[in-house]
């Protein structure tokens, strides 16, 4: 699968994916202090499913009406790192073909303490172009 990690992504997470032979651009090492904009534009004109822990994108997403092939939003604590990773890998072996045009929310539940809940949202309804 192609990825395009923004800037905030842990780099062990980018690690682990390239490892699990994903095809993963980070824009910290071709794009460090890119708009979010931008990095939106790259992601759809690369077709890569944009990986973030940046809030921001849902509005350009959804009030600015920016096209993108599809979001992870991870919302995890940083500094668990190893349950990030290990979360993501499970989602991604079970989900992956869910991804193109989704909004995906993946967080911690909090009802739970351990597995994650899953948002999605359809972005070619918000999308228009």
């Amino acid at each position: 699968m192609n990825f395009l990690a923004d800037e905030c992504c842990d780099a062990g997470l980018v690690d682990a994916l390239r490892h699990e032979g994903h095809d993963v651009a980070f824009v910290m090492e071709s794009m460090r202090g890119a708009s979010d904009t931008d990095v939106l534009q790259r992601a759809q004109q690369e077709e890569r499913i944009l990986l973030t822990e940046d809030k921001d994108f849902g509005e350009l997403v959804y009030r600015l009406h920016r096209t993108v092939p599809g979001i992870i939003l991870l919302r995890f604590d940083p500094e668990d790192r190893e349950k990030k990773r290990a979360r993501l890998a499970a989602f991604l072996r079970h989900e992956a073909d869910r991804l193109r045009q989704a909004f995906v929310v993946l967080v911690v539940s909090q009802a739970e303490g351990v597995g994650c809940r899953i948002e999605y949202a359809h972005l070619n309804a918000a999308s228009t172009a």
